[in-house]
């Protein structure tokens, strides 16, 4: 495992010399636009295993993505070996079908701090609520990136994470649509305390994900990458690709059908996955 390997499978060549705030920017942009979110393993016979020697084979060498506990924890080993101050925390997923967050921790971020200055890092949500840009972690700040406007609350200890939708416009419909029938434009994305947690304490997670079958990530196949506009989003056969505010707070998003043989050319394509086993979408 060596830093230059992980640089070049996010196509990373600029000065690393220097832990700061713009070289966190520069490498967590290179990330989440070279990796992908994906839980492609579970649907084709793959065990994923959460120790960072198998991530790293997996996500680096042999070009894959991973989902919240791979790409956070692949992202954190090297923020470390880079000499930044950064510890791993836990998240509770808000659930809008229960309109409640999960009662047991579900999601790993990371927790950055420069010059005394703590920021949230995480490059493991994927879709429409990944982050461009570290967050400053500070109560109540409205912090306005490409995807749209993100923001902290703190009551009593817990952090709540959100973000401001926008409309998404799709070509065929003459009318844009917002992307929950949810009243307001808040999408609540998860809660966490600043509690430091270790890689183990989401051992059970990753094995509970893998066999419970009425989790989402179980029912449904899906990857996602940011691209320099917006991202790509293939769930099951249908591939979605997003433009970010492509006008004033509209987003576009033009949704495809796939064939079987259509995903596996799309993951290839949009996606630079070539999986070694059968998906089984």
């Amino acid at each position: 495992m060596n830093l230059q390997e992980y640089f070049a499978r996010i196509s990373y060549n600029n000065s690393h010399k220097d832990a700061d705030l713009q070289t966190l920017t520069d490498i967590f942009q290179h990330h989440i636009q070279a990796i992908p979110f994906e839980n492609l393993s579970m649907h084709c016979g793959e065990t994923i295993e959460l120790d960072l020697q198998s991530t790293y084979n997996k996500i680096v060498r042999k070009k894959r993505g991973g989902w919240c506990m791979e790409s956070n924890h692949l992202l954190f080993w090297a923020l470390q070996q880079l000499g930044y101050d950064i510890c791993i925390l836990g998240g509770n997923t808000y659930e809008p079908a229960e309109r409640a967050y999960t009662a047991e921790m579900n999601h790993i971020l990371l927790k950055v701090v420069i010059k005394g200055d703590p920021y949230i890092v995480d490059a493991g949500f994927g879709g429409a609520y990944q982050a461009w840009q570290p967050l400053m972690l500070i109560s109540g700040k409205d912090q306005p990136q490409v995807p749209g406007i993100f923001r902290f609350t703190e009551d009593n200890g817990t952090w709540f994470f959100e973000k401001v939708k926008r409309k998404h416009y799709i070509p065929e419909q003459s009318v844009p649509f917002p992307d929950t029938p949810q009243l307001g434009n808040i999408r609540k994305i998860y809660t966490f305390t600043l509690e430091p947690r270790h890689i183990n304490d989401f051992q059970g997670l990753n094995t509970y994900l893998q066999v419970s079958p009425d989790n989402i990530l179980r029912k449904k196949s899906l990857c996602t990458l940011q691209t320099t506009e917006g991202l790509y989003a293939l769930v099951g056969w249908t591939f979605t690709e997003m433009k970010y505010n492509y006008v004033d707070d509209m987003d576009v998003v033009q949704i495809t059908t796939l064939t079987d043989e259509e995903v596996e050319k799309t993951l290839k394509d949009k996606f630079n996955i070539v999986l070694e086993n059968k998906l089984v979408p």
